[in-house]
């Protein structure tokens, strides 16, 4: 499951926490992957979330993307901006990878590997934000190869599927998701999605509509390739979660996609 689940944006981010944990319990992931997450003082948001779950492991990785709004209100002052992996299985080894950033200034954003210690070997996991700014579009398409890049190294390679999730600013006809997939393949199809389905919905009242290009597409994915050459993928279920107000609001300004993975290669 992948979830940009929006920071503390919008001015009622504790009004709407019950709604994302509620959403979350439905949906029971084994590997959870957070964007817009936040860490601050007393610890972080993923660690709530894993506590909710009665899950084992939660890591947070602070990014530039997007960048901490200026603040004076003392509930978002010194708050990070990041993006967490939450997962049944407790990783083994993780580390956080620099994506390409030499349009946009401020620190860079980051890509989080973790390698989790599955019962059937070791299973990685890529956790990944990508630009969204048109003005910053050579540092998007940049960070898509890399992306792509990082889940293909041969390092990864094993008994199990390595995972790309992560809201990655994307459309299905778009070239980012085009750099993607001649690596990784889409689960959102091969596990039977809508193909008309979106995460960034013009129906939410707070969805950026600035962000022109990208509203009413599906831009958060959940992406895989077998753990060898020649292997297979089998993916089911594939589904959004989150796409209804909780007292009128909704959780999050984007959908989660939750998709039924077969580990097997």
């Amino acid at each position: 499951m992948t979830w940009n689940v929006w920071w503390r944006f919008g001015g009622a981010w504790r009004a709407r926490e019950p709604a994302l944990l509620g959403v979350l319990a439905d949906a029971r992931p084994d590997v959870l992957a957070l964007v817009e997450t936040w860490r601050d003082a007393g610890g972080t948001q993923a660690d709530l979330v894993a506590d909710h779950l009665r899950l084992p492991s939660a890591v947070f990785v602070p990014t530039g993307l997007p960048p901490v709004p200026d603040a004076t209100d003392p509930d978002l002052a010194g708050v990070e901006m990041g993006i967490a992996l939450v997962s049944r299985w407790p990783p083994v080894a993780t580390r956080t990878v620099p994506l390409p950033a030499h349009q946009r200034p401020g620190p860079p954003a980051h890509a989080l590997h973790a390698t989790l210690d599955h019962p059937a070997g070791p299973l990685h996991v890529i956790v990944a934000t990508l630009e969204w700014e048109p003005r910053y579009a050579e540092d998007r398409m940049a960070q898509a190869w890399a992306l792509a890049d990082l889940a293909a190294d041969a390092a990864l390679d094993g008994d199990l599927p390595v995972l790309v999730l992560g809201d990655l600013n994307a459309r299905p006809d778009g070239p980012q998701l085009a750099a993607l997939t001649r690596q990784l393949a889409d689960l959102w199809p091969l596990g039977g999605g809508d193909p008309d389905a979106v995460t960034l919905s013009s129906l939410v009242p707070e969805a950026p509509l600035e962000a022109a290009e990208l509203i009413d597409q599906r831009i958060d994915h959940v992406l895989a390739r077998p753990g060898r050459a020649g292997g297979t993928l089998r993916a089911d279920g594939a589904r959004l979660a989150g796409t209804e107000p909780v007292d009128g609001r909704y959780p999050s300004d984007h959908f989660a996609v939750v998709v039924d993975v077969e580990l097997t290669s």
